[in-house]
């Protein structure tokens, strides 16, 4: 029989509460120890979850005997000094992303990691999804272009508000330009998707809006990047009618794929042919779990590291600086 390996998690919002519901019934994974700073959504936690326990501070509960791993969900302004206090207790450490917008302490962080041989990892959603795998498949170094050569990559993104009315709970760092921001919260996973399948990108122009209260994070943003050699476009917004419509095309000289909806519904189409739909949601959460388990037990795994966290916030701070301008995209 397999060991059971403990979790603990510190951060009880949106994030935490989803990762915990995910975790219930899995084979492995049994979350024990939970905090948040918020007394009432703590309280709220072990009530809807009697089985766990509630540590004293953050910090307590890294001290704890008995753990095997911790799963940070708080704002990002903590989750390296967290990352590294669970390092220093000898867990392996699931982390939200931003790591930090401190990219020199960022790269600290990954010494001590490679140094130390540290089990690490961020939570882009989308490493588990068959529809990364797909991408894979199709564009990836080793692929064999079954649908020709890639010629463009589009992400469109699209928001009725932000936050997202469900993220309402977040804090007001979600709505503010240090921390939050749809840019670093949702394009970032495909920032991910697209870095992990062709390698860094370039961004050869962007185009933030923010509102002018100076504290507000952006509206808007049009960008234009290159990944091996071929050109990315980026159009993303928040207002109309549209709730949360996120979609990623790429283009190929044979044929397109559309991933909509976190990569749950991807279409293709080949030229001169009907698209071909395909509905890949429920193989991402379970996937991600059995990664998260691979990762505990010290074995490979395909879950994002810290270094390639890294490379995907270097990308969106780039995009936010609020001096480049885009006349056209």
């Amino acid at each position: 029989m397999p060991e059971i390996l403990n979790i603990g998690i510190i951060g009880l919002g949106v994030m935490g509460q989803r990762m915990l519901s995910r975790m219930q019934g899995h084979a492995r994974l049994r979350p024990v120890l939970v905090w948040d700073a918020d007394p009432a959504r703590l309280a709220a936690c072990l009530q809807q979850h009697p089985e766990l326990r509630a540590a004293y501070s953050a910090e307590a509960l890294i001290a704890s005997p008995g753990l095997h791993g911790l799963y940070i969900a708080t704002p990002p302004a903590a989750h390296l000094h967290l990352s590294h206090l669970g390092f220093d207790a000898g867990l392996a450490v699931l982390s939200e992303k931003p790591l930090s917008v401190d990219f020199e302490a960022t790269r600290a962080c990954i010494a001590r990691i490679q140094r130390e041989k540290l089990r690490a990892a961020v939570n882009f959603s989308l490493a588990s999804s068959a529809g990364l795998s797909a991408l894979q498949l199709a564009f990836g170094a080793a692929a064999h272009m079954p649908l020709g050569a890639l010629q463009e990559v589009q992400i469109s993104l699209a928001f009725a508000a932000w936050p997202r009315p469900w993220q309402a709970q977040a804090g007001s760092w979600l709505a503010e330009r240090a921390e939050g921001g749809f840019t670093r919260e949702v394009l970032s996973h495909f920032i991910f998707a697209l870095q992990r399948v062709l390698g860094p990108a370039q961004v050869l122009a962007a185009a933030a809006q923010y509102p002018a209260d100076g504290l507000s994070a952006e509206t808007g943003l049009r960008a234009e990047l290159r990944a091996a050699g071929v050109p990315v476009r980026i159009a993303a917004q928040v207002g109309g009618s549209v709730a949360d419509d996120n979609r990623m095309l790429w283009r190929a000289s044979e044929a397109e794929l559309e991933l909509r909806d976190w990569f749950t519904n991807v279409t293709q189409t080949r030229h001169g042919e009907l698209p071909q739909p395909a509905l890949l949601q429920g193989a991402g959460p379970l996937a991600q779990l059995d990664q998260w388990a691979a990762l505990l037990d010290g074995h490979s795994h395909a879950l994002p590291s810290y270094a390639e966290a890294l490379a995907v916030q270097e990308t969106i701070e780039r995009l936010l600086v609020p001096q480049q301008r885009l006349e056209k995209v």
